[in-house]
């Protein structure tokens, strides 16, 4: 059954033309990352997703619903770049404000397990503008982890965080049985969480394929990974 479907999509700024014509899909389970330069439309295609904003054209859906219905919003979790939750709420008040809107059941177990999971327990009764960002941004995943979502939609999930806490939560997404779209234009990042990318560029698919697909054409071309996906960016390399 397919999770994600995001057929021949465009979406407009105005003149500006963000998503050109841009095709994807992904099964239930399956990852895949969102690999583009700033501007190639990464971001606008995860708020597509998220019910944020509607294409101007193209067929796009969430287990089989539209994005912006509640059906889908039940089982998605959307996590923005530069995410900002409540900065007059504290750690634990932005967990039951989320919680509660989102229906959780069991709620003060499930704020435990990921306050512990994210290293926020000494930082429960702190308020939001007295976090680091680091801290910030582990909230910020914690709120779309609250209602265990089957999709997730992660923009630059590891920006702002250190090693072990990177490390944390890449081995608990890994134990989730859910289907994740990851947006990042850093290529170690994508690896840690699939193993499948789409690149894209001026809201366009540049290229869709296995990672392992791209380190080899790297070892015969005798190129870094990055320098390799800068060509395919700009349409001077086709593998």
């Amino acid at each position: 059954m397919e999770c994600i479907h995001f057929e021949q999509v465009s979406k407009y700024y105005g003149k500006k033309r963000a998503i050109d014509g841009l095709t994807f899909r992904l099964d239930c389970g399956e990852s895949m990352a969102l690999i583009g330069p700033n501007g190639a439309g990464k971001s606008t295609t995860l708020k597509i997703l998220a019910g944020i904003l509607k294409p101007d054209s193209g067929s796009v859906s969430i287990s089989g619903y539209d994005p912006s219905t509640n059906d889908a919003r039940k089982i998605v979790g959307y996590l923005p770049e530069d995410a900002a939750p409540y900065f007059t709420l504290s750690v634990r008040e932005n967990l039951e404000y989320i919680g509660a809107l989102r229906g959780v059941q069991n709620l003060n177990s499930r704020m435990d397990f990921l306050m512990e999971l994210l290293g926020l327990g000494n930082y429960r009764n702190v308020k939001v503008s007295a976090l680091s960002r680091g801290n910030r941004q582990k909230l910020a995943i914690a709120l779309v982890l609250i209602h265990d979502p089957k999709v997730l939609l992660l923009d630059e999930p590891l920006n702002y965080l250190d090693i072990p806490s990177q490390e944390a939560i890449t081995k608990y997404f890994h134990s989730l049985k859910a289907t994740f779209l990851v947006s990042t234009h850093i290529m170690s990042i994508a690896e840690r969480f699939t193993s499948r990318i789409l690149i894209i560029n001026n809201g366009r698919k540049v290229w869709e394929g296995d990672i392992q697909q791209i380190k080899d054409q790297s070892n015969r071309s005798n190129v870094s990974v990055e320098d390799l996906i800068t060509r395919i960016m700009g349409g001077q390399l086709e593998l």
